[in-house]
């Protein structure tokens, strides 16, 4: 019997690859971010329909939110450094920008050629992996009295491959460190004035998002959730709160703001360290610990997912002002 929603998949499909194309074609840098945003959430909604709802949450909250509004402030400080914030007749045109280099033509076949022989290998790839495969559902399904929670994916996240989960958390970090470095030779751009409107708004919503992104970090030990989700819902209460100017990042806080960063890859490594006693090996939980260890790691991750993506956001470093109206770095 022939599924009722095979019509719906297949129209979703079209969307998102419309889409996909509408992103790389517009030429209006901000209908580019809003149809970017609206392929993030059918994105996250093919995910659904592909049984994938951890990665569908992750998608919404943090390759459509987050990166949504990090796109969305870029382009605000790119129309400040143009000079066409605030302009009318600019809300919907490309910033002016300088005439680009010309680019040899030995370099565009040498691009040309790489990404034919990336494509030709991924051919090559998935015509040659094997059609209908066990996959590894039943050696996950093995390890799960041994991994301390009972949710697949947090398993494999937090136990059986915590290697690359701490390094996703390292590039958070690297990132916050660079931006950190590099918007210090930027100009500032003005924050628009929302309102009293969106004033009263953040402060309705945000408790609401507060009790969201617990309740997702806690449930990611048995349900879809977990750190990411949890941490990219409580980075949307920084935003709310940096956008109604309910929160003004001072100079003071910078040295909780670094200890946030580094609580989540501090923690990790620490418990990775921690456990090796007694003939294991790092990340090899004892099982009467495995929870408790991992949902510790889960909960301080959270907290410096949520500050990093926040501080992304924000961009700039705090610092202090000289009298003569220079900044002061150190």
């Amino acid at each position: 019997m022939t599924d009722p929603l095979i019509l719906f998949d297949l129209l979703l499909a079209l969307a998102i690859t419309a889409l996909a194309m509408a992103v790389m074609a517009v030429r209006d840098m901000f209908a580019a971010i809003v149809l970017f945003i609206i392929f993030g959430l059918f994105s996250a909604l093919a995910w659904v329909r592909l049984s994938a709802p951890d990665v569908a949450l992750a998608e919404a909250a943090i390759g459509t939110g987050v990166t949504g509004a990090l796109l969305l402030k870029t382009l605000h400080h790119i129309r400040h450094v143009t000079g066409t914030l605030g302009r009318q007749d600019a809300v919907s045109q490309t910033p002016a920008s300088p005439v680009p280099m010309p680019v040899p033509m030995p370099v565009i076949w040498a691009n040309a050629a790489f990404c034919g022989l990336i494509t030709l290998g991924l051919a090559v790839a998935f015509l040659g992996a094997p059609q209908a495969g066990p996959g590894f559902d039943a050696l996950v399904a093995d390890a799960m009295p041994a991994s301390g929670v009972d949710h697949p994916v947090t398993a494999v996240l937090l136990n059986f491959r915590a290697y690359d989960t701490l390094m996703e958390v390292v590039v958070l970090l690297a990132a916050v460190i660079t931006v950190w470095q590099i918007e210090r030779g930027l100009s500032d751009a003005p924050a628009p004035a929302l309102g009293e409107v969106f004033q009263g708004f953040a402060r309705l919503t945000l408790p609401a998002i507060v009790v969201l992104g617990t309740y997702l970090l806690w449930k990611g030990a048995e349900a879809p959730g977990g750190a990411f989700q949890g941490g990219a819902v409580l980075a949307a209460v920084g935003l709310v709160l940096l956008l109604a100017r309910l929160y003004v990042p001072q100079p003071s806080h910078r040295p909780v703001a670094r200890w946030a960063f580094v609580l989540g890859t501090g923690a990790f490594a620490a418990v990775a360290l921690l456990v090796t006693g007694g003939g294991r090996v790092a990340f090899q939980y004892p099982l009467e610990h495995a929870k408790t260890l991992i949902l510790l790691i889960e909960a301080l991750v959270t907290i410096s997912i949520a500050v990093t993506l926040a501080a992304l956001f924000h961009g700039r470093e705090p610092v202090a002002l000289r009298v003569d109206g220079g900044r002061d770095d150190t």
